[in-house]
Protein backbone atom coordinates (compact mmCIF):
# COMPACT_ATOMS: atom_id res chain seq x y z
CA UNK A 1 0.00 0.00 0.00
CA UNK A 2 0.94 3.19 -1.13
CA UNK A 3 1.39 6.32 1.69
CA UNK A 4 0.14 9.07 1.06
CA UNK A 5 3.75 10.93 0.48
CA UNK A 6 4.20 8.64 -2.19
CA UNK A 7 4.23 9.89 -5.56
CA UNK A 8 2.35 9.13 -8.78
CA UNK A 9 2.83 10.61 -12.21
CA UNK A 10 -0.49 9.58 -13.11
CA UNK A 11 -2.38 11.81 -10.27
CA UNK A 12 0.27 14.17 -9.32
CA UNK A 13 -0.81 17.81 -9.40
CA UNK A 14 0.99 19.79 -11.92
CA UNK A 15 0.83 22.91 -10.05
CA UNK A 16 2.95 21.35 -7.37
CA UNK A 17 6.23 20.85 -9.24
CA UNK A 18 8.85 23.09 -8.52
CA UNK A 19 11.21 23.41 -10.99
CA UNK A 20 14.84 24.26 -9.64
CA UNK A 21 12.29 27.44 -8.93
CA UNK A 22 13.18 28.92 -12.81
CA UNK A 23 10.61 31.79 -13.54
CA UNK A 24 10.41 30.78 -16.95
CA UNK A 25 10.62 26.84 -17.67
CA UNK A 26 11.12 25.90 -21.25
CA UNK A 27 8.35 22.94 -20.69
CA UNK A 28 6.41 21.88 -17.18
CA UNK A 29 5.66 18.81 -15.92
CA UNK A 30 1.96 18.48 -17.99
CA UNK A 31 3.29 18.93 -21.51
CA UNK A 32 5.82 16.08 -21.02
CA UNK A 33 3.30 13.90 -19.39
CA UNK A 34 0.88 14.48 -22.15
CA UNK A 35 3.77 13.77 -24.44
CA UNK A 36 4.83 10.30 -23.10
CA UNK A 37 7.90 11.36 -22.30
CA UNK A 38 8.03 9.56 -18.83
CA UNK A 39 7.57 6.20 -20.64
CA UNK A 40 10.43 3.58 -20.69
CA UNK A 41 11.26 0.47 -21.57
CA UNK A 42 10.44 -3.04 -20.21
CA UNK A 43 12.17 -4.19 -16.99
CA UNK A 44 13.57 -6.83 -18.69
CA UNK A 45 15.67 -4.55 -21.33
CA UNK A 46 16.44 -1.78 -18.98
CA UNK A 47 20.10 -0.48 -18.74
CA UNK A 48 21.17 0.13 -15.07
CA UNK A 49 23.24 2.84 -16.28
CA UNK A 50 19.98 4.54 -16.11
CA UNK A 51 18.92 3.74 -12.69
CA UNK A 52 18.98 7.71 -11.34
CA UNK A 53 17.01 8.42 -13.83
CA UNK A 54 13.58 6.03 -13.04
CA UNK A 55 10.95 6.94 -11.07
CA UNK A 56 9.49 3.92 -10.47
CA UNK A 57 8.14 0.18 -12.16
CA UNK A 58 4.74 0.04 -13.62
CA UNK A 59 2.75 -3.13 -14.94
CA UNK A 60 6.45 -4.22 -16.01
CA UNK A 61 7.62 -0.93 -17.63
CA UNK A 62 9.98 1.59 -16.10
CA UNK A 63 8.74 5.41 -15.62
CA UNK A 64 11.42 8.04 -15.92
CA UNK A 65 11.57 10.63 -13.41
CA UNK A 66 9.99 13.72 -15.49
CA UNK A 67 11.62 16.27 -13.11
CA UNK A 68 14.72 15.27 -13.70
CA UNK A 69 13.83 14.92 -17.29
CA UNK A 70 12.80 18.98 -17.07
CA UNK A 71 15.82 20.10 -15.21
CA UNK A 72 18.45 17.97 -18.22
CA UNK A 73 15.79 19.73 -20.68
CA UNK A 74 16.94 23.08 -19.12
CA UNK A 75 20.76 22.50 -19.16
CA UNK A 76 20.87 21.05 -22.69
CA UNK A 77 18.20 24.21 -23.81
CA UNK A 78 20.90 26.75 -22.53
CA UNK A 79 24.44 24.96 -23.86
CA UNK A 80 22.60 24.59 -27.55
CA UNK A 81 21.90 28.27 -27.27
CA UNK A 82 25.17 29.57 -26.40
CA UNK A 83 26.89 27.51 -29.72
CA UNK A 84 24.21 28.72 -31.66
CA UNK A 85 25.23 32.19 -30.26
CA UNK A 86 29.20 32.07 -30.88
CA UNK A 87 27.93 31.09 -34.59
CA UNK A 88 28.32 27.17 -34.36
CA UNK A 89 26.50 24.41 -35.94
CA UNK A 90 24.60 21.52 -34.27
CA UNK A 91 24.38 18.24 -35.97
CA UNK A 92 21.07 16.55 -35.40
CA UNK A 93 21.22 12.79 -36.20
CA UNK A 94 17.57 11.01 -36.12
CA UNK A 95 17.16 7.86 -38.05
CA UNK A 96 14.26 6.36 -36.83
CA UNK A 97 10.87 6.13 -38.47
CA UNK A 98 9.18 8.26 -35.90
CA UNK A 99 11.48 10.85 -36.15
CA UNK A 100 12.77 11.35 -39.62
CA UNK A 101 9.99 13.90 -40.76
CA UNK A 102 9.64 15.85 -37.15
CA UNK A 103 13.79 16.44 -37.15
CA UNK A 104 13.60 17.53 -40.87
CA UNK A 105 10.92 20.00 -40.19
CA UNK A 106 12.03 21.87 -37.17
CA UNK A 107 16.03 21.48 -37.84
CA UNK A 108 15.46 22.75 -40.78
CA UNK A 109 13.46 26.08 -39.67
CA UNK A 110 16.72 26.97 -37.93
CA UNK A 111 19.36 26.66 -40.45
CA UNK A 112 20.68 23.64 -38.83
CA UNK A 113 22.36 20.28 -40.60
CA UNK A 114 20.75 16.69 -39.72
CA UNK A 115 21.09 13.47 -41.13
CA UNK A 116 17.60 11.25 -41.13
CA UNK A 117 19.22 8.55 -43.42
CA UNK A 118 21.46 5.84 -42.74
CA UNK A 119 24.56 7.40 -40.77
CA UNK A 120 27.31 7.17 -43.76
CA UNK A 121 29.88 6.05 -41.39
CA UNK A 122 33.29 8.15 -40.72
CA UNK A 123 31.03 11.01 -41.36
CA UNK A 124 33.14 13.21 -38.31
CA UNK A 125 36.47 11.06 -38.26
CA UNK A 126 36.54 11.14 -42.05
CA UNK A 127 34.53 14.76 -42.51
CA UNK A 128 37.14 15.74 -45.78
CA UNK A 129 35.99 12.70 -47.78
CA UNK A 130 32.36 13.17 -46.56
CA UNK A 131 32.75 16.98 -47.84
CA UNK A 132 34.35 16.15 -51.57
CA UNK A 133 30.86 14.18 -52.06
CA UNK A 134 29.07 17.41 -51.17
CA UNK A 135 30.98 19.12 -53.64
CA UNK A 136 30.82 16.07 -56.24
CA UNK A 137 26.93 17.32 -55.84
CA UNK A 138 27.44 20.96 -56.40
CA UNK A 139 29.66 20.06 -59.81
CA UNK A 140 26.79 17.79 -60.82
CA UNK A 141 24.36 21.02 -60.40
CA UNK A 142 26.82 22.97 -62.37
CA UNK A 143 27.03 20.82 -65.31
CA UNK A 144 23.36 20.98 -65.33
CA UNK A 145 23.23 25.26 -65.91
CA UNK A 146 26.85 25.30 -68.15
CA UNK A 147 25.19 22.99 -70.76
CA UNK A 148 27.92 20.46 -70.32
CA UNK A 149 24.64 18.18 -69.76
CA UNK A 150 23.57 18.34 -73.42
CA UNK A 151 27.34 17.24 -74.53
CA UNK A 152 26.38 13.65 -72.54
CA UNK A 153 24.60 10.60 -73.87
CA UNK A 154 21.45 9.48 -72.51
CA UNK A 155 23.10 6.44 -70.18
CA UNK A 156 25.50 9.36 -69.17
CA UNK A 157 23.00 11.97 -68.48
CA UNK A 158 20.72 8.89 -66.73
CA UNK A 159 23.84 7.68 -64.29
CA UNK A 160 24.95 11.09 -63.37
CA UNK A 161 21.23 11.74 -62.28
CA UNK A 162 20.73 8.82 -60.25
CA UNK A 163 24.25 9.94 -58.80
CA UNK A 164 23.45 13.45 -57.92
CA UNK A 165 19.67 12.16 -56.35
CA UNK A 166 21.59 9.26 -54.38
CA UNK A 167 23.87 11.76 -52.80
CA UNK A 168 20.98 14.21 -52.10
CA UNK A 169 19.06 11.46 -50.18
CA UNK A 170 22.38 11.10 -47.79
CA UNK A 171 23.97 14.28 -47.57
CA UNK A 172 21.75 17.21 -49.25
CA UNK A 173 20.71 18.09 -45.38
CA UNK A 174 24.50 18.37 -44.72
CA UNK A 175 25.36 20.54 -47.63
CA UNK A 176 26.22 23.06 -45.89
CA UNK A 177 28.09 22.15 -42.95
CA UNK A 178 31.28 23.09 -44.31
CA UNK A 179 33.55 21.98 -40.98
CA UNK A 180 32.74 19.40 -37.92
CA UNK A 181 29.73 20.12 -36.15
CA UNK A 182 30.10 22.05 -32.49
CA UNK A 183 28.45 19.35 -31.10
CA UNK A 184 25.56 16.63 -31.55
CA UNK A 185 22.10 16.02 -30.85
CA UNK A 186 20.97 12.23 -31.15
CA UNK A 187 17.79 10.24 -30.90
CA UNK A 188 18.41 6.83 -29.77
CA UNK A 189 21.75 6.38 -28.50
CA UNK A 190 21.59 2.71 -29.10
CA UNK A 191 20.65 3.16 -32.57
CA UNK A 192 23.28 5.83 -33.34
CA UNK A 193 26.05 4.36 -31.18
CA UNK A 194 28.18 4.75 -34.22
CA UNK A 195 27.71 8.83 -34.29
CA UNK A 196 28.05 8.66 -30.91
CA UNK A 197 31.80 6.99 -30.77
CA UNK A 198 33.26 9.47 -33.79
CA UNK A 199 32.10 12.26 -31.40
CA UNK A 200 33.96 11.06 -28.44
CA UNK A 201 36.86 10.08 -30.79
CA UNK A 202 37.19 13.66 -31.67
CA UNK A 203 36.09 15.39 -28.48
CA UNK A 204 32.62 16.58 -29.78
CA UNK A 205 30.37 16.95 -26.99
CA UNK A 206 26.81 15.21 -27.51
CA UNK A 207 23.64 15.43 -26.88
CA UNK A 208 20.91 12.96 -26.79
CA UNK A 209 17.11 11.78 -25.80
CA UNK A 210 18.55 8.77 -24.14
CA UNK A 211 15.83 5.93 -22.82
CA UNK A 212 15.92 3.45 -20.10
CA UNK A 213 17.53 0.51 -22.04
CA UNK A 214 20.31 2.69 -23.60
CA UNK A 215 23.62 3.66 -21.55
CA UNK A 216 23.97 7.66 -20.58
CA UNK A 217 27.77 7.46 -19.77
CA UNK A 218 29.18 8.63 -22.71
CA UNK A 219 26.85 11.68 -23.24
CA UNK A 220 27.63 14.81 -22.07
CA UNK A 221 23.94 16.02 -22.15
CA UNK A 222 21.74 12.98 -21.55
CA UNK A 223 17.59 14.04 -21.67
CA UNK A 224 16.00 11.02 -20.10
CA UNK A 225 13.07 10.70 -22.63
CA UNK A 226 10.86 8.26 -24.44
CA UNK A 227 12.59 8.24 -27.28
CA UNK A 228 10.33 5.96 -29.49
CA UNK A 229 7.15 8.16 -29.42
CA UNK A 230 6.47 10.66 -31.85
CA UNK A 231 4.87 13.51 -29.59
CA UNK A 232 8.03 13.46 -27.19
CA UNK A 233 10.13 13.46 -29.35
CA UNK A 234 8.32 16.25 -31.40
CA UNK A 235 8.30 18.00 -27.72
CA UNK A 236 11.97 18.08 -26.90
CA UNK A 237 13.22 18.96 -30.19
CA UNK A 238 11.17 21.47 -30.60
CA UNK A 239 12.38 22.64 -27.06
CA UNK A 240 15.84 22.64 -28.66
CA UNK A 241 15.51 24.21 -31.92
CA UNK A 242 13.37 26.82 -29.80
CA UNK A 243 16.67 27.39 -27.94
CA UNK A 244 18.88 27.15 -30.81
CA UNK A 245 16.51 30.07 -32.67
CA UNK A 246 16.52 32.48 -29.46
CA UNK A 247 20.75 32.50 -29.49
CA UNK A 248 20.75 33.34 -33.41
CA UNK A 249 18.18 36.05 -33.08
CA UNK A 250 20.59 37.35 -29.86
CA UNK A 251 23.76 36.72 -32.32
CA UNK A 252 22.17 38.54 -34.92
CA UNK A 253 21.66 41.76 -32.45
CA UNK A 254 24.96 41.41 -31.02
CA UNK A 255 26.59 41.65 -34.36
CA UNK A 256 24.27 44.96 -35.72
CA UNK A 257 25.34 46.76 -32.46
CA UNK A 258 29.14 45.28 -32.53
CA UNK A 259 30.30 44.46 -36.03
CA UNK A 260 34.54 44.06 -34.54
CA UNK A 261 35.65 40.33 -33.89
CA UNK A 262 36.14 40.19 -29.76
CA UNK A 263 39.31 38.62 -28.54
CA UNK A 264 39.16 34.90 -27.96
CA UNK A 265 40.27 35.53 -24.15
CA UNK A 266 37.59 37.99 -23.35
CA UNK A 267 34.68 35.46 -25.59
CA UNK A 268 35.87 32.45 -22.89
CA UNK A 269 35.61 35.20 -19.91
CA UNK A 270 32.46 35.71 -20.66
CA UNK A 271 31.34 31.96 -21.55
CA UNK A 272 32.53 31.09 -18.14
CA UNK A 273 30.60 33.88 -16.20
CA UNK A 274 27.42 32.77 -17.50
CA UNK A 275 27.83 28.91 -16.12
CA UNK A 276 28.11 27.25 -19.28
CA UNK A 277 29.81 23.65 -19.20
CA UNK A 278 33.46 23.27 -19.64
CA UNK A 279 32.62 20.89 -22.59
CA UNK A 280 31.02 23.69 -24.62
CA UNK A 281 33.41 26.36 -24.01
CA UNK A 282 36.52 25.02 -25.37
CA UNK A 283 34.08 23.57 -28.22
CA UNK A 284 33.27 26.86 -28.82
CA UNK A 285 36.56 28.64 -28.20
CA UNK A 286 38.84 25.57 -30.15
CA UNK A 287 37.25 25.89 -33.28
CA UNK A 288 37.45 29.62 -33.17
CA UNK A 289 41.57 28.99 -32.65
CA UNK A 290 41.44 26.80 -35.56
CA UNK A 291 39.99 28.87 -37.89
CA UNK A 292 42.86 31.26 -37.11
CA UNK A 293 45.59 28.36 -37.63
CA UNK A 294 43.99 27.86 -41.32
CA UNK A 295 44.79 31.19 -41.95
CA UNK A 296 47.82 31.33 -41.18
CA UNK A 297 48.58 27.72 -43.17
CA UNK A 298 47.08 29.60 -46.06
CA UNK A 299 49.70 32.55 -45.47
CA UNK A 300 52.19 30.14 -45.52
CA UNK A 301 51.38 28.48 -48.42
CA UNK A 302 50.78 31.93 -50.21
CA UNK A 303 54.65 32.36 -48.87
CA UNK A 304 55.95 29.57 -50.46
CA UNK A 305 54.33 29.48 -53.51
CA UNK A 306 55.94 33.33 -53.91
CA UNK A 307 59.19 31.75 -52.75
CA UNK A 308 59.09 28.88 -55.59
CA UNK A 309 58.08 31.61 -58.30
CA UNK A 310 61.69 33.48 -57.16
CA UNK A 311 63.77 30.19 -57.46
CA UNK A 312 62.38 29.67 -60.90
CA UNK A 313 62.92 33.17 -62.00
CA UNK A 314 66.53 32.73 -60.68
CA UNK A 315 67.35 29.73 -62.80
CA UNK A 316 65.61 30.82 -65.97
CA UNK A 317 68.19 33.83 -65.58
CA UNK A 318 71.13 31.98 -65.10
CA UNK A 319 70.45 30.07 -68.07
CA UNK A 320 70.04 32.81 -70.30
CA UNK A 321 73.52 34.24 -69.23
Amino acid sequence: METPAARDYFTIDCRNVNLNNQKMPRTNFKELLDAGVHFGHLKRKWNPAMAPYIFMERNGIHIIDLEKTAVKIEEAASAMKHIAKSGKKVLFVATKKQAKEIVAEKVKAVNMPYVTERWPGGMLTNFPTIRKAVKKMSSIDKMATDGTFTNLSKRERLQVTRQRAKLEKTLGSIIDLTRLPSALFIVDVSKEHIAVREAKRLGIPVFAMVDTNSDPSDIEFPIPANDDASKSISLIIGILCQAIDEGLNERKIEKDKEPQLKDKKIIRKELETKDIPAAIIEAIVEEDEEEEIEEEEDDDVIVEVEEEEDVIKAVDEAEEE
